[in-house]
């Protein structure tokens, strides 16, 4: 099963890309989608839904997981991270790609055990996880990889 984890974002969408089959999970692909700060907010959420639609057509993933909004300290993104997700949902809807959700405190919680870990035991999980001693050096795209395993973690 291929599976697609999504870190979403207005600025920056990471997303990473597993294999599983029951036993460990394997990276197949990961990276982001980066959107220009000049440009306008419309324009930002198209280009976000055709790099995210190339995606999706060209890995064909089973089902994916998006990391859903929780809690923000800055007021001023809550509103264009939810338009970025609308966004990824409907994308994934165009394609029927099975869709599911996780708050941060329900990724931290699967990936180590405790729903308040920080990033870097979280970073250490996902190499764990995938047997290596590297990660993509972007957090959007680890977050994606996390939200992923998680997913995977979450359907036995």
């Amino acid at each position: 099963m291929k599976i697609l984890g999504i870190d979403p974002g207005m600025a920056i969408v990471g997303y990473g890309l597993i294999s599983y089959s029951g036993e460990k999970p394997e990276l197949l692909a990961s990276g982001s989608i980066q959107t220009g700060k000049n440009l306008t907010d419309s324009k930002r959420l198209l280009e976000i839904f055709n790099d995210l639609s190339t995606i999706v057509d060209k890995y064909k993933p089973d089902c994916a997981s998006v990391e859903n909004l929780f809690f923000f300290k800055n007021q001023k993104t809550v509103i264009p991270v939810a338009e970025a997700r609308g966004v990824i949902l409907t994308v994934l809807e165009k394609f029927n790609i099975p869709t599911y959700s996780y708050t941060p405190m329900e990724v931290k919680q699967v990936l180590t055990g405790y729903g308040r870990a920080e990033k870097k035991e979280v970073e250490q999980m996902v190499k764990i996880a995938l047997n290596t001693d590297t990660l993509p050096k972007l957090d959007d795209t680890v977050d994606a990889i996390a939200i992923a395993i998680c997913h995977s973690r979450s359907m036995i």
